[in-house]
């Protein structure tokens, strides 16, 4: 007889978590999955293209009706869950309860809201869902004023699509530069430059206090009294896990849904992945870890050993024609050395951190064709030593012939 999985979130990290299970042991478990979302999974990492109008929705699907249906996936879309009550091991919504022999919480994470006035008018959204791109398409962009607030991966996808669309839009972004996370300084420079060339305005160490409007967004007000206007205003500032469901449950919960190595809650029948976990006190937001947790999962449910070891990830980010490319530790430091190539004409930035012989951090803005490279140099900490004065120009000038690239990670 099969065992009774239900799942809860119809993200990426669970659908991968769900294509290993059924290629291992197609017939042990019988699943019902919920999302609070219409729909099945989707590649979110697609849904700039979307905005754009590059793509649709049906182009970016990863599965659909036919998948689900195939492997016997009661799929419970639209219904959220309200309760989960472990002692009965059952799922409460408004369908009615759902037993279970294990379950798994894949709630991801929730857009952050800052608290400022006038944050709740119409024509406020955040950019996290389908409908959030929905809704910014919907409200007609061609010939308005959008501003997007956060200049971070996701506010730049959300300012070229709408830029792409014929708005005119405006990035406010908090930090000193754009993309701070992945980017230092230089690099966020020359990503500043290159979007305002598209024609996107860039307002950095700009604080929001407060969105104006009578009965809808109509502007954007500044700490410093600068005034944008506004027919659209995104919120693009952060995530933070979705653990509302588990907290209720009496889960262990500190900034995420706490997992052990095997991905198994605090509740020996309740297990979680994706952004809504926390694993060792880290949180994640990029595709490779979660993929690495669904493997790992799968083979938990299959009783088998596994052991969730996250690895450090790299980015390779395109964002409206920019390569950008980053990994591991930029910062300033003692016993720190950098190596540098800039092009200023040409747009390139290059710089490697070193300490000793060893690359410990990698930024690379216009032309990031060698970052697998010194990734994979990165990971293994490899000895750069003989190779010090031709490092930069990367694996054609040197005397080896280059290994092969690592796998690299994408945002979520």
């Amino acid at each position: 007889m099969k065992r009774k999985l239900v799942v809860i979130g119809a993200g990426m990290a669970s659908g991968r978590m769900l294509e290993h299970l059924f290629n291992a042991a197609p017939d042990q478990w019988e699943v019902t999955l919920f999302n609070a979302e219409p729909r099945g999974n989707y590649n979110r990492l697609m849904l700039s293209p979307v905005l754009s109008g590059e793509k649709t929705y049906a182009q970016i699907v990863t599965h659909d009706e036919g998948w689900y249906a195939a492997r016997g996936v009661t799929c419970r879309f639209g219904e959220s869950v309200t309760q989960v009550d472990r002692s009965a091991r059952i799922v409460r919504s408004a369908g009615g309860d759902t037993p279970y022999d294990a379950l798994v919480m894949a709630t991801g994470s929730a857009p952050f809201i800052i608290p400022v006035v006038g944050k709740e008018l119409p024509g406020v959204v955040t950019y996290r869902d389908l409908e959030d791109t929905e809704a910014m398409i919907a409200a007609g962009l061609a010939g308005k004023s959008a501003v997007v607030i956060g200049g971070g991966l996701l506010g730049l996808e959300a300012a070229a699509g709408m830029a792409a669309r014929g708005a005119s839009v405006t990035v406010i972004h908090l930090m000193g530069h754009l993309m701070e996370r992945q980017l230092d300084p230089a690099a966020g420079a020359l990503l500043q430059q290159d979007l305002e060339r598209r024609g996107i305005t860039v307002h950095c160490k700009g604080a929001t206090k407060a969105i104006l409007g009578d009965g809808k967004a109509e502007a954007v007000l500044l700490e410093d009294g600068t005034v944008y206007p506004a027919d659209l205003v995104c919120m693009a500032v952060g995530i933070r896990p979705e653990t509302r469901l588990a907290n209720d449950a009496g889960l262990e919960v500190a900034r995420g849904i706490v997992v052990n190595d095997a991905m198994r809650t605090s509740d020996p029948h309740i297990f979680a992945l994706g952004e809504c976990v926390e694993h060792r006190d880290q949180l994640f937001g990029l595709v490779a870890p979660l993929y690495l947790q669904a493997e790992v999962l799968a083979q938990t449910l299959l009783n088998k050993p596994a052991t969730f070891r996250p690895v450090q990830t790299a980015t390779r980010l395109k964002v409206t024609g920019c390569e950008l490319f980053g990994a591991g530790d930029f910062a300033p430091g003692e016993g720190r050395e950098d190596i540098v190539l800039r092009d200023p004409q040409g747009g390139i930035y290059k710089r490697l951190v070193l300490q000793g012989d060893r690359i410990i951090g990698i930024v690379m803005y216009g032309d990031t064709a060698d970052g697998g490279w010194f990734y994979d140099l990165l990971q293994r900490e490899a000895n750069i030593g003989a190779m010090r004065d031709a490092l930069i120009f990367g694996p054609a000038f040197q005397p080896k012939a280059a290994p092969e690239p690592a796998q690299l990670a994408e945002a979520c």
